[in-house]
């Protein structure tokens, strides 16, 4: 009888012995991940040296998210179209010359630019003039003119300076020009697009959204794709989902902007006690953490510490740093662990502000009870069928 009751009783000495040190578990037990104490604890073997641990409140949040927040094109970038566009060296224009009659300075017949001869009433005499490209000091030539510096004037304002310098000369001289070949005015879409290359700009006042579609548009999904915009020395990128969905981001383009399309997948992984291990990818515009939260099958009820859950991240240098001394790599990120305790009402709303970054790790410990249930079931494994046998067979 004695030798039936002695491993239950060890069974049950055993679990009042863990339930006694709950909080604690044997270091040899196989685990998941870090515990809540040891990803907090400073000292701990293997800690990562000068690693800042950030406790998330709603101030830090929006902190973050403000100087994460990406300048919108149309706070950087005139956004009014223009509607005519300068000419400049490598422009092909042609100009045509009216005279009234009697024309007395330019040749040619009546009629039109065909330039034949005709009888009958004097009309008016038009003579064009040979295409020909804008020289590179920005200058064309106009028989008895001469010279006429264009560069950087449109073809009204050609006109009317040629008429002007041909007042006394023809008679009541009138003006055409137009812009055969432009290449001054234009625009340099590249990258993951159909048709990389130039597009010509109107006196429509091409946009944005105008230039991607002449090119073809992207070639990956748009919720992938960022846009970048450089404008003399100014260059910046906003997601293309946010340029569709605002319309004020759709600014008007200027000769010689580049547009160029990047293709630029987001991902986090997230590991511990979560519905899903594994890397999960995320639009360009960015998630919150309890959208991160929300696509990792959130926390799982048997195994998570709503204490515990944390988001690893390599800061830029600039980031907000937590408790001395900081850590620095050799390529000058500050390693920092974000931790959030969702026991708290309030950490909803801060999750939502909160934004989850490429390359994060979101990781969420195991609550101290699941450890202990995960030992407790070790021990019983190894000694409840012992007991069981010397039931069922007591002489042995």
């Amino acid at each position: 009888m004695n030798s039936t009751v002695r491993p239950a009783a060890l069974v049950l000495c055993l679990i009042a012995t863990a339930l006694g040190g709950c909080a604690t578990y044997p270091g040899w037990l196989n685990t998941a991940g870090a515990s809540r104490e040891q990803v907090g604890a400073p000292d701990a073997p293997g800690t990562l040296a000068g690693i800042q641990l950030v406790t998330v409140d709603n101030a830090l949040a929006l902190r973050l998210a403000a100087s994460r927040r990406k300048r919108l094109f149309s706070e950087s970038f005139a956004t009014a179209a223009r509607t005519a566009y300068g000419v400049g060296p490598g422009d092909v224009i042609e100009v045509s010359v009216w005279e009234a009659p009697p024309a007395t300075l330019f040749g040619g017949a009546s009629g039109g630019p065909s330039g034949d001869s005709r009888s009958g009433p004097a009309t008016t005499r038009v003579n064009t003039l040979p295409e020909q490209m804008v020289s590179s000091d920005g200058t064309i030539t106009v028989p008895f003119i001469g010279q006429i510096l264009v560069d950087g004037h449109d073809p009204q304002w050609m006109e009317e300076e040629i008429a002007r310098r041909l007042q006394h000369k023809a008679n009541q001289p009138q003006v055409m020009v137009r812009v055969v070949h432009n290449v001054t005015a234009m625009v340099t879409v590249v990258g993951e697009v159909a048709a990389s290359g130039l597009v010509p700009l109107t006196a429509r006042g091409e946009r944005l959204l105008d230039a991607l579609a002449k090119s073809g548009g992207v070639r990956q999904p748009v919720n992938k794709m960022t846009l970048q915009l450089t404008r003399g020395a100014v260059v910046q990128s906003l997601p293309l989902q946010a340029i569709i969905q605002d319309a004020r981001q759709n600014i008007a383009l200027q000769p010689g902007d580049v547009v160029t399309a990047l293709y630029q997948p987001s991902s986090f992984t997230v590991l511990g006690a979560t519905g899903r291990n594994e890397e999960i990818s995320f639009e360009t515009q960015g998630i919150s953490l309890a959208q991160a939260l929300a696509r990792s099958g959130g926390l799982s009820d048997a195994r998570a510490d709503a204490r515990g859950v944390y988001i690893f991240r390599f800061e830029d240098g600039g980031a907000e740093p937590g408790p001395a001394p900081v850590g620095v790599t050799t390529v000058g990120k500050i390693p920092v662990i974000y931790q959030i305790d969702l026991r708290e009402r309030a950490s909803f709303f801060i999750a939502q502000n909160f934004t989850v970054e490429n390359g994060d790790v979101l990781y969420v410990t195991n609550a101290p009870a699941a450890e202990l249930q995960k030992f407790l079931n070790i021990i019983i494994s190894a000694i409840y069928p012992a007991a069981v046998a010397k039931i069922v067979s007591p002489n042995l």
